[in-house]
């Protein structure tokens, strides 16, 4: 038995289930490459350019004729603009994105969040729909009930409104899918492994759970809960998904629920598939980790056994298979 470390957690491979590992990242990196052969770069490599027309971006150094890049990643172009994309780099927010984050401290008129960036982001109050829904000025007494609407520790679900003078975030909570999220689970993945996408909010009604993909790397895995809005969900039965959102509760005063044993372990298994395809290195989406899901059901596995070094074998030899089918398809 050996010993490996992906990416913080620490497991104990044999020397086949080793062997395979390597072979499946080999499969993968090579896929890549034909996918990828003019994107990728490293340090020192030459990106082709048209010398007249281009404009050198982020990652990028004009070394005479040469388009040097200066940081290990993927070429993008936008019309003119050519610049290299960092594969590990630290969530840089940009407004509209969705986040989840966990209130740190109640402050007048605002919350101040944690959001896995440099700084911290702030909710103000008057940035958010109050309880009883009701659009107005906020009021002193609305200031001293804070406390019922979100307190220190509560995870919160909210989308960047804008930057401060002091590079702090600004965020907003003014629809019904944003707010306070409870009966769940709060994952903290590497930010880069989570594409920006038209849709984050997802409601997986097989297993009675909902998903959101903050782009700051925190994943919120947690109970389905509905609210009064009729709005469109997300559902991972269908094939016609468009521009739909998931229902998250807002904050609420309701008496909390108890959630049932069968959900809980749907969150837990949910939960478990993320940390596998991230300790992996590999793009968290829902397809990924509904077909993980999949997997793990069909080999009668228990939560905790989803976390053990022969199921992060086969969740890398799934994902060999998903990418050379999409590679033929195209």
């Amino acid at each position: 038995m050996s010993k490996s470390k992906l990416r913080g957690i620490q497991l104990s491979f044999s020397n086949t289930q080793k062997l395979r590992l390597e072979k499946a990242l080999e499969q993968l990196e090579s896929i890549s490459s034909k996918l990828n052969s003019n994107a990728t770069v490293i340090v020192a490599d030459t990106i082709p350019v048209d010398e007249d027309a281009a404009l050198k971006g982020h990652g990028t150094l004009d070394m005479g004729r040469n388009v040097i890049a200066t940081v290990c990643g993927v070429v993008e172009r936008v019309n003119k603009l050519v610049y290299v994309r960092s594969l590990r780099a630290r969530y840089k927010p940009e407004i509209g994105d969705i986040i989840v984050g966990r209130v740190i401290e109640v402050a007048p008129k605002r919350w101040r969040l944690e959001i896995n960036f440099s700084q911290d982001a702030v909710l103000m109050l008057s940035s958010m729909n109050l309880p009883d829904g009701i659009q107005r000025r906020r009021t002193a007494i609305d200031e001293l009930n804070m406390r019922t609407i979100f307190v220190e520790n509560d995870v919160i679900c909210a989308e960047v409104r804008g930057f401060q003078n002091d590079g702090s975030l600004h965020l907003q909570a003014r629809s019904q899918k944003y707010g306070k999220l409870e009966n769940g689970k709060l994952l903290k993945i590497p930010p880069y492994l989570v594409k920006r996408r038209k849709q984050h909010f997802h409601h997986l009604d097989q297993y009675g759970v909902d998903l959101i993909f903050g782009c700051n790397g925190f994943i919120w895995v947690g109970e389905h809960v509905d609210v009064k809005d009729a709005t469109v969900e997300d559902q991972v039965n269908k094939s016609d998904a468009q521009n739909t959102d998931s229902a998250i509760l807002q904050g609420s005063s309701e008496e909390p629920t108890s959630t049932s044993l069968e959900i809980r372990q749907y969150i837990c298994r949910i939960a478990n598939a993320i940390t596998v395809f991230a300790a992996l290195g590999f793009m968290v989406n829902l397809e990924a980790v509904t077909e993980t899901v999949t997997l793990s059901l069909s080999l009668n596995l228990g939560v905790h056994e989803m976390l053990e070094a022969e199921f992060h074998v086969q969740v890398a030899e799934q994902e060999v298979e998903r990418r050379s089918k999409s590679t033929r398809r195209k």
